[in-house]
Formats: C-alpha cells, sequence, structure tokens
C-alpha cells in the first residue's frame, strides 16, 4: 500500500490522533493560563515629598492581597510596583515596562492625573486593563472614555461639586480659591464653579510638580484682604501641610473658613497635629469615604490597616484596596481565565465586590456612581485627628461628564 492511500482504519485512528493533540494542546494551554500567576502593574509615587501617598496606597494592596490569601481565583497574584517619581514621562516609561517587560495583565495606581493621561495610551494600545485608584481626569469619562478603563475613586470634578453644594447650603456668598495649576487643579475649579452659587471673587492657580509652589504667604494675604466669605483650597501631599502651616500663621481660621478636597486626610493630620497647627480642627471637606463610615468592609480595612500601621488609612488607600477587590471579582466570575477580554470587561463592569465605600457601581463610563459626605476634622477618643462624617452631601452621583460617553 503507498505512503499515499490509507485506509478506512488507518484515516479514523489519524483523525482521533489529531482530535486528542488538539484537545490535549486546548486543555494545556488552558492548564496553563489557569496555573500562572496573576500580574497587576501598579504604578504610583514612591519617591520625593508626595511618596507618603505612594505608600500608603502601597500598604493597601499590601492589606487587600492579604486579606485575600494572596490567590484569586486559586492563583497566585503577583504586584510589581514601579515608581513614577512625580513626572508624566517616568510614569509613562514605567507603565511600558510592565506591559512588555512583566507582561502584566492589570496596570492600576496612578496619583496624578497628568501622569495618568501620559501612560494610558500605552496600556489601551497593549489591550490591557487600566484601573485608576486616584486619579480621575475628566478626558477619560466624557468622550475620551475608554472600554478598558475603571476607575476605583471618582471623577475629579466630583468631589469640589460635592463641596460647592456645601457651601450653598451653607449661605457662602463669595469664595476665594487656591489650587495648583495642573489637570486636576482646573477640574477642581469647574467642579466647584459647577455647583457654587455664590461669586468667585478671586483665584490663585500656582505652580505644581517636582518644583511646585510651596511658600503661599503673598495669595494669603490676598485672600485676606478679598473679604471672601470662605477660602477653597486643593492642595494633595506636602503642598497641603505647607499650606496649612501657613494659614494657622496667618492667623486666618476666624476670619476666612477653610474648605478643601483632598488636602486634609489621614496621611497629614499626624504630622499636622504633632505641629500643633490647631487651625485645621473643625475644617470641612468633602469626600466618597472616611473612616468610619458604617459598613462591614470598611471596618475591617481600617481595624486591620491601623493594627498594621498604627495610623489611620486615607483615601487613597481605600481607593487602592478596592482597586484590589476589583481585580478579584473579575477573576472570580470568570473562573480564574482572562483570555476572553469581553467576558472580564464585563465582570469588571458588575463590581461584584464589598466595596470600602459600601455599595459600589459603575457607571456608563466606568467611574463609580456613589455617594459624597461632608467631614470634619475632629479629635478621637484617643486624642487622634481623623475625619468623621457629619452629612450626605449627594446620594448615588455621576459625574457631569458620563453622558459624553458613548458606550
Amino acid at each position: 500500500m503507498s505512503a499515499a492511500k490509507k485506509t478506512p482504519a488507518a484515516a479514523v485512528v489519524s483523525a482521533a490522533l489529531f482530535v486528542t493533540t488538539l484537545f490535549t494542546g486546548t486543555f494545556a494551554t488552558r492548564a496553563a493560563a489557569d496555573d500562572a500567576p496573576v500580574k497587576i502593574g501598579f504604578v504610583t509615587t514612591l519617591t520625593t515629598p508626595a511618596g507618603v501617598i505612594g505608600a500608603d496606597m502601597k500598604n493597601a494592596v499590601e492589606l487587600a492581597l492579604e486579606h485575600l490569601g494572596g490567590k484569586m481565583a486559586g492563583r497566585e497574584v503577583r504586584v510589581f510596583f514601579e515608581d513614577d517619581a512625580f513626572k508624566p514621562e517616568i510614569g509613562r516609561q514605567k507603565t511600558g515596562k510592565l506591559i512588555k517587560r512583566e507582561r502584566v495583565d492589570f496596570v492600576a495606581g496612578y496619583i496624578w492625573s497628568h501622569v495618568l493621561l501620559a501612560s494610558a495610551k500605552t496600556v489601551f494600545d497593549a489591550d490591557k486593563f487600566l484601573i485608576s485608584a486616584n486619579a480621575g481626569p475628566s478626558q477619560l469619562a466624557g468622550k475620551g472614555c475608554h472600554q478598558n478603563f475603571f476607575s476605583t475613586s471618582w471623577q475629579n470634578d466630583q468631589t469640589p461639586m460635592a463641596l460647592g453644594e456645601v457651601l450653598n447650603r451653607r449661605g457662602v456668598k463669595s469664595l476665594y480659591v487656591m489650587l495648583p495649576n495642573y489637570a486636576a487643579g482646573k477640574n477642581m475649579l469647574a467642579g466647584v464653579e459647577r455647583t457654587f452659587r455664590g461669586r468667585v471673587v478671586g483665584r490663585d492657580m500656582t505652580k505644581w510638580g517636582r518644583d511646585r509652589q510651596l511658600d503661599f504667604s503673598a495669595e494669603l494675604a490676598k485672600a485676606a484682604a478679598s473679604g471672601a466669605d470662605g477660602l477653597f483650597i486643593f492642595y494633595p501631599g506636602s503642598a497641603g501641610g505647607a499650606f496649612l502651616k501657613q494659614y494657622q500663621q496667618a492667623g486666618l481660621k476666624d476670619r476666612l473658613p477653610l474648605y478643601s478636597v483632598f488636602t486634609v486626610d489621614s496621611l497629614s493630620l499626624p504630622r499636622l497635629q504633632a505641629a500643633g497647627i490647631e487651625g485645621v480642627l473643625g475644617s470641612n471637606s468633602t469626600m466618597f469615604w472616611a473612616p468610619d463610615l458604617d459598613n462591614a468592609a470598611n471596618k475591617k480595612f481600617v481595624a486591620d490597616f491601623k493594627a498594621r500601621h498604627g495610623n489611620y488609612p486615607s483615601f487613597y488607600a481605600a481607593q487602592s484596596y478596592d482597586s484590589v477587590m476589583l481585580i478579584d471579582s473579575a477573576l472570580r466570575a470568570t473562573g480564574g481565565d482572562l483570555r476572553d477580554r469581553d467576558a472580564v470587561r464585563a465582570a469588571l463592569r458588575r463590581a461584584d465586590f464589598a466595596s470600602v465605600r459600601g455599595d459600589f457601581r459603575f457607571g456608563n463610563n466606568h467611574f463609580p456612581v456613589q455617594n459624597f459626605y461632608l467631614r470634619e476634622v475632629v479629635e478621637d477618643a484617643d486624642g487622634n485627628w481623623t475625619t468623621r462624617i457629619t452629612d450626605l452631601v449627594y446620594r448615588g452621583h455621576q459625574d457631569p461628564y458620563a453622558a459624553d460617553c458613548a458606550r
């Protein structure tokens, strides 16, 4: 019999061998995918004075992994932390490294809007999922929304929008505004002006970046002379501490009440308390979360974080903790299989996890639709300065750019 001819029996055997090989290869590929570690790249600021924020986020990620037993859907989890050094170009480079060298499945983190915006295209071009644990620029909320982008924080405008509503309720008629001159600062200004019904009598946009302005004496003098009913600020990180010290030194607490967003938090308060900056006590800010938010997930998160690190977690930590739990929810929903991108995306969109903020759901642009609260700086039962919720400002709030997201 020639090699070109096969008996029916031989053909059956060949077909069986082919099918066996095909399915064996498929199962081997599936097994290899299921056994491989889940890789998460986390970009944040770990150096410069802003590194205190990144450290808090890193601590929260590690706590979340501890609560998960180091696994998601039975698969080991590996997290690669990268330092953006507060620079967009370095953030973009580190993002590329995580994708090309480490071959991560998810890219998360990002404190700063300008760093996130510089890095997002790199993630999207690689068809990876981008989970922002802080930055919420308007560019990714409206017409520039992307199916692979998800946020576990807020859109930048929302928190100052809530503060603008607080000002209205308190009868504030005139406001002086001080903000850093970068993407998030501009969103904060847009947010408060979107809802505040009074008059902004003056605004200063100060220099930002590694050489950011830390001397606010001239701006504070202008604010004091403006006759405004209140002073609204947004100064995250070390700039916030510098501002608050100078605000107290200028004796403005009783003359110019302070309202802030992303400035007074669990990172700044221990340092402010140690420095005796009592002007911050009683000051108000708005946020979707606070350490005293009453739900089981938050109680466990705050208690375990305090036990491990000796201080309250910040909202940066809360958002970072939720970013890990969001990823875990997608792994659980897909049985640990990340190859079907549509299935993973749908699972992320469902956000089926116990958030530290309580109920969690995404809007059409993949930013949270959530409550916002008024928080006051107080002293707890142990004498430590912290924030507590005093009022609900918005219930189930969606950002104003979502209507422009065509998805």
